[in-house]
């Protein structure tokens, strides 16, 4: 958490509120110019904001931030029910996690899904000479995605009702979803093969999918507290446990939260319940102004 907590001190300043309302405005934005396009109002203007390598490489360059504004699903029945999905996943990670680190989780996914397309186009047109033919659409789809396992990690037990009657545990809907992406790279994998003309357009989804799973991985592996199982932090608590089971045995009134002594191993020690602990939990003196307070 050091660099995290660093970054934050220097820039957390500029990371915007209520991120989630600002995605979902964007969509929001994109829905109506696809309304727009497909009744004939504005012929063409939905497709002005889709990611496309090949005319952002001529001057285009709009797309590079439009594409967050294209439809993550097609318009449907059940679309206000995904916006509220949306804001209610985006809401409580941000408030688990604090404004500026769900800033980083989704402008680092962002980033890397604008670069991604744009390196498969210029690497394919350079190498196979058919990038130039090929439109590489980037959708946040995959994002929402990995926002939903995210908060899955965080509230697996957390009830919601499928299909607005079947109540599941949110951590069953990210395994479903999970064997679903996966299958999803596997058809996309089996597509390419057979269809070499769609190669590249495979690719760049896979690539897509792949990278957005990255970024949860790396985000997540890269903000966990990793002192609760340095070897040091488990040999300290298996002493500790050791001692308070001795300490139970022979009927010892008091004893260390942190260090597991007791008033019979250190009669000079002395110990002191913390206000600020849940549980009533007692410290001797070297430990009750130095621990970390349990909440």
């Amino acid at each position: 958490m050091h660099w995290m907590n660093k970054l934050e001190r220097k820039i957390g300043k500029f990371a915007i509120k209520h991120l989630i309302v600002y995605i979902l405005a964007a969509y929001v934005v994109g829905y109506l110019f696809y309304f727009l396009d497909i009744f004939g109002v504005l012929p063409g203007i939905y497709s002005m904001l889709e990611m496309d390598p090949a005319v952002i490489c001529r001057g285009q360059v709009w797309r590079l931030v439009t594409w967050v504004c294209t439809n993550p699903q097609s318009p449907s029945l059940f679309l206000i029910f995904m916006f509220m999905l949306y804001y209610w996943i985006g809401n409580t990670l941000e408030n688990i996690w604090g404004t500026f680190r769900y800033n980083v989780f989704i402008f680092m996914g962002l980033i890397l899904m604008t670069i991604a397309p744009m390196l498969i186009y210029l690497v394919t047109g350079l190498m196979f000479g058919f990038g130039n033919a090929l439109s590489l659409s980037a959708s946040t789809y995959y994002l929402n995605f990995t926002s939903f396992l995210a908060f899955a990690t965080i509230f697996p037990n957390q009830q919601v009702y499928f299909m607005f009657f079947i109540p599941i545990k949110m951590k069953w809907l990210a395994i479903i979803d999970a064997v679903f992406l996966a299958i999803q790279i596997g058809q996309y994998a089996l597509l390419a093969y057979a269809q070499p003309a769609y190669a590249v357009y495979c690719i760049s989804t896979i690539v897509s999918i792949l990278l957005s799973v990255t970024n949860f991985i790396v985000y997540f592996l890269a903000t966990r507290n990793y002192k609760r199982i340095s070897p040091k932090e488990i040999k300290r608590k298996r002493k500790y446990h050791k001692q308070v089971r001795e300490a139970k045995v022979r009927g010892t009134r008091h004893y260390c939260a942190i260090c597991g002594r007791t008033e019979e191993s250190n009669p000079e020690l002395q110990f002191r319940f913390c206000s600020k602990c849940n549980g009533n939990l007692e410290y001797c003196n070297e430990h009750l102004f130095t621990h970390e307070h349990k909440k």
